[in-house]
C-alpha cells in the first residue's frame, strides 16, 4: 500500500527519482532537449544523469534562475567572515 505523501514544509521539494523519464518530466522544455540528447549519446549515462538529477532538484526550489543571475553578477554575495560572525555564539 502507497504511503500518502506528506504536505511539504516552507523551502521543501519532492524528490524526483533517478530516472531518464522523471528527471525529463521535471526539466523545462529546452533542458529536456538538452539532456536527452546528451542521454542519447552517453558513454556514461550515470553520470548524465547524475548531472541532470541535480539540475532538476534545484530547478523547483523557486527563484533559481534570478540567485544564479546575481550570483554570477556578485550581486548578494555574503563574505565568509560575515558568515562566521554570524555563527559565533554571543
Amino acid at each position: 500500500m502507497a504511503v500518502p505523501d506528506r504536505p511539504l514544509l516552507p523551502g521543501q521539494t519532492r524528490a524526483i527519482p533517478r530516472t531518464v523519464s522523471a528527471i525529463a518530466d521535471a526539466l523545462s522544455p529546452d533542458k529536456r532537449a538538452r539532456f536527452m540528447a546528451e542521454t542519447s549519446r552517453a558513454d556514461d549515462l550515470d553520470a548524465v544523469l547524475d548531472r541532470w538529477w541535480r539540475d532538476a532538484m534545484l530547478d523547483q526550489v523557486p527563484g533559481r534562475e534570478k540567485r544564479v543571475t546575481d550570483a554570477l553578477a556578485g550581486r548578494g554575495l555574503v563574505s565568509l567572515e560575515d558568515l562566521a560572525a554570524e555563527r559565533k555564539p554571543r
